[in-house]
């Protein structure tokens, strides 16, 4: 079953005639799959790509190594451009972007624990860019990002509409 977040905003993006796609990093496709999860999924989701792995995001997503390497893959700076060049192939209204941190061993420090997220949101006219540091277990710290970007959307479409 869907989470609730996800369900409400499924069936706004429905409303609205609109479609969402994304790329994943530390989510490695769990966002998509929850919005698949979904009654409306066959007529809102495009598809997703999991971009876990810096590779992918530099020779499939086209992210410059320069900017990786200045800001580091988990990055507001990084996520911005996957989503952005996600939006080149994807037909879509919204296009979600996620990297971040939900355990040790990548790009954390002081001012970047584990935890931290980086969410970027293009939709018709507008984006979203939001960072936060959830706590928790690995799958807590996705799965409340999930519910999050969901609820991000939404307020969106209740605010722009």
């Amino acid at each position: 079953m869907s989470r609730k977040a996800v369900r409400e905003c499924s069936k706004a993006i429905a409303h609205k005639g609109w479609s969402i796609a994304f790329v994943e990093s530390a989510t490695a496709g769990r966002m998509c799959a929850e919005f698949s999860l979904t009654p409306e999924a066959g007529d809102i989701l495009k598809g997703g790509i999991s971009c876990y792995n810096v590779f992918v995001k530099e020779h499939i997503l086209q992210v410059p190594q320069e900017l990786i390497e200045a800001y580091t893959p988990e990055s507001e700076e990084v996520t911005e451009v996957l989503a952005v060049n996600a939006a080149d192939f994807f037909e879509t209204e919204i296009v979600v972007a996620v990297t971040g941190l939900t355990t040790a061993g990548g790009s954390e420090t002081r001012e970047k624990p584990i935890g931290t997220m980086f969410v970027h949101i293009l939709m018709p006219g507008t984006s979203i860019a939001h960072r936060e540091v959830f706590s928790g277990k690995q799958e807590e710290i996705v799965l409340n990002c999930i519910d999050k970007t969901a609820q991000l959307i939404l307020n969106k479409l209740s605010k722009q509409y």
